[in-house]
């Protein structure tokens, strides 16, 4: 098991093209840890505004009477892809995991084969 200091720093150096990543508690929108970001990518910002792509998700999912987990969600930009993959079971529950890469460096089902590696193994 590892504790978000260690789940982050996996996030960041076990996939190439990582510009950012987060641990974020999607009930209140914050972040419980961050690393990578910078001028152009303010973590704290996206964890907040993702938080809102989680709950709507979640909410639609509730409507349309799906009774399946969310394994993760891609948002595709010009240059970047940013994931977002919920955290599972009790010591994760209401969190989720944010990562930002670079689209020309990275390799998009590697990281999410990494990502659900880091989910499964984070306590909170």
């Amino acid at each position: 098991m590892a504790n978000v200091e260690v789940s982050l720093k996996e996030m960041m150096t076990a996939m190439d093209g990582a510009l950012g990543a987060a641990v974020v508690d999607y009930s209140s929108g914050m972040a419980l840890g961050t690393l990578g970001g910078g001028k152009d990518l303010d973590l704290s910002v996206a964890a907040a505004g993702n938080t809102d792509v989680v709950r709507a998700k979640l909410r639609t999912m509730e409507h349309l009477g799906l009774a399946a987990d969310i394994d993760d969600i891609l948002i595709t930009l010009e240059s970047q892809y940013h994931l977002i993959r919920p955290v599972r079971g009790r010591q994760g529950s209401g969190l989720f995991l944010y990562l930002v890469l670079d689209r020309t460096r990275s390799n998009l089902a590697m990281a999410r084969h990494q990502l659900a590696r880091v989910e499964a193994e984070i306590e909170v």
